[in-house]
């Protein structure tokens, strides 16, 4: 499904360079959840963004079905992320003069409207983000990233603004819509993996473990 190899992120001035993701390989099958764990700093959210096609790595190469991303220009590597993938992150980024379902319907086709009812704000169909709690945001904002039935989620960092009987019911959300599709998830709080079928950890830019 994804597959990186070798994969490095440096970050370099005339005085140090910060290598951000230093020489990581993965492999994630088709339909499988994969929560990436560490600290701050670790270099989780540098690898979400390369396997997202969000940055280009300095080096090492990544690809999605067997289509590597690095002779993709900036165009087609777009068009790949608008049909196959969806994002959300720690903040909703909702347009604030759309309602709920007109900020779900931006994120594509589908039943915007079901999906809201799902995940339990149907109510916020014709709220606007002011509206709404912070909980209730970040549950607009997951179905706006999912409506389009995307292939793979990246989800980075989704409930770190969120108290924990929040964070737990977007969790819970997030990987009842994901069903059927690949997720990764991005963390600090490991307690909020305990849904995903695997867990691997960063640490100064290398997978420790998963």
């Amino acid at each position: 499904m994804i597959a990186a190899r070798d994969l490095r992120l440096t970050y370099a001035d005339a005085a140090s360079a910060v290598h951000a993701v230093d020489g990581v390989s993965l492999e994630v099958r088709e339909c499988e959840s994969v929560g990436i764990l560490g600290p701050s700093g670790s270099g989780k959210s540098s690898l979400l963004y390369l396997l997202a096609g969000l940055k280009r790595p300095t080096s090492g190469e990544v690809s999605f079905r067997d289509r590597p991303y690095g002779p993709m220009g900036p165009e087609e590597l777009a068009g790949l992320r608008l049909r196959s993938f969806g994002f959300i992150f720690q903040n909703p980024f909702l347009i604030a003069y759309l309602t709920g379902i007109e900020n779900v319907r931006a994120g594509g086709d589908g039943d915007g409207a079901r999906l809201l009812e799902e995940l339990g704000v149907g109510h916020c169909r014709d709220r606007f983000p002011w509206q709404m709690s912070a909980g209730e945001r970040q549950r607009v904002a997951i179905a706006r990233a999912v409506v389009h039935r995307p292939s793979v989620i990246f989800a980075d960092e989704p409930t770190a603004s969120l108290d924990r009987p929040n964070a737990g019911l977007a969790m819970e959300c997030l990987m009842r819509v994901a069903a059927g599709g690949t997720l990764f998830v991005v963390t600090h709080d490991e307690t909020i993996l305990r849904g995903t079928a695997r867990v691997v950890r960063m640490e100064a830019g290398r997978l420790a473990g998963g």
